[in-house]
């Protein structure tokens, strides 16, 4: 199964808190990333979120922002298809 960038993301948000126990909710507390924000990311309404709210959810997650984007789903994609260049 083919997942889009942002879903990419998602899943491995949503895995990250599954595997430590907390909700997304409890994310965006402790983060610092407003409620709303990571909603959206979650429900996919935004498809690229900014760096620096990655790196603040890769704190509150007590990981890097590079271990956070270091792992086989985001590695294997391949951009050769998007057009935003």
């Amino acid at each position: 199964m083919d997942m889009d960038y942002s879903s990419i993301h998602v899943e491995r948000i949503r895995s990250l808190c599954k595997k430590r126990g907390i909700s997304i909710n409890r994310l965006a507390t402790m983060s610092g990333v407003k409620q709303s924000t990571l909603d959206n990311i979650v429900r996919g309404q935004t498809k690229n979120p900014r760096v620096k709210t990655l790196h603040k959810l890769a704190i509150a997650l007590n990981m890097t922002l590079a271990e956070l984007l270091d792992f086989p789903a985001l590695n294997d994609y391949s951009f050769d298809d998007d057009t935003d260049d």
